[in-house]
């Protein structure tokens, strides 16, 4: 019912890479329509990081967005080349000292992470949004697109600050997309609805074993193995404990992984 040349989407949701169950969730969908970013995120209760796409708008007010300034810093990357070179600008520099911090940071505990916030990020983004204040630029430039987007979502990314459970930007998201993107030719003939879900139902178990630390060819032959032997219409409960934390080898390497970043935390 639809023409192998049309265009679908993939949506791709995960959990915040601080959660010691790591899920990542590839959804196909016909359209790019806000509609089905509320049936991805219908009965979410929570914090959302996601780009400025306006879809987003339509989801309910339980959902707390924040932004990625990992998008705001592209937009003012591209208006700092000039004849092939970057040229050095206020904005991308304080970005980039934003995310230099960052990096520090990564494994630091929620509160150690919104305690750094406060006492090294906050001053870099008073200068920020104050250099945003003053500069005159033409809109339709490169520059004056970037301080557009910038300011379009100042509420969704002047809120990170308080929340250190979420990194500085989604990357880790766009790094899952990529992973499709870059597989695109294994599935280049997967041309109907059915096939792409499909699609997404596998990169789903691959994706989410490769972050939970587990070899994705065990974990698919443990699945083909094991499930079988479940009833037809096995219910959620029962299916659950096949999810990839409940994997035999997951556990003493999840255990190893939760130790080192305690240690890190601590120190």
């Amino acid at each position: 019912g639809k023409a192998a040349t049309a265009k679908s989407y993939m949506w791709v949701a995960r959990t915040v890479k601080q959660c010691p169950q790591q899920i990542i969730l590839y959804a196909y969908s016909k359209t790019r329509s806000g509609t089905f970013a509320q049936k991805l995120y219908q009965n979410f209760t929570g914090i959302l990081q996601c780009d400025g796409y306006a879809g987003y708008n339509l989801l309910a007010n339980s959902v707390t967005r924040v932004g990625c300034w990992a998008h705001v810093r592209r937009k003012f990357y591209d208006a700092a080349q000039v004849n092939g070179k970057t040229v050095a600008s206020v904005p991308l520099t304080l970005i980039d000292e934003m995310f230099a911090h960052e990096r520090q940071w990564q494994h630091f505990s929620p509160r150690v992470r919104r305690r750094r916030r406060h006492s090294q990020i906050r001053k870099l983004l008073k200068r920020f949004w104050k250099w945003i204040a003053s500069a005159q630029v033409l809109p339709k430039s490169r520059l004056g697109k970037a301080i557009t987007y910038a300011v379009d979502q100042r509420p969704t990314l002047d809120r990170l600050i308080n929340i250190g459970m979420m990194d500085w930007s989604n990357n880790a998201s766009e790094r899952n997309m990529k992973r499709l993107v870059i597989g695109r030719k294994n599935w280049l003939f997967s041309t109907s609805p059915a096939g792409a879900r499909s699609t997404a139902i596998w990169l789903t178990l691959i994706e989410s074993a490769k972050a939970n630390g587990i070899d994705p060819r065990a974990y698919i032959t443990y699945l083909l193995k094991e499930l079988p032997q479940q009833p037809d219409f096995a219910d959620p409960a029962q299916l659950a404990f096949y999810l990839p934390w409940h994997y035999p080898g997951a556990r003493h390497q999840n255990k190893k992984t939760t130790d080192k970043h305690q240690a890190k935390n601590a120190a």
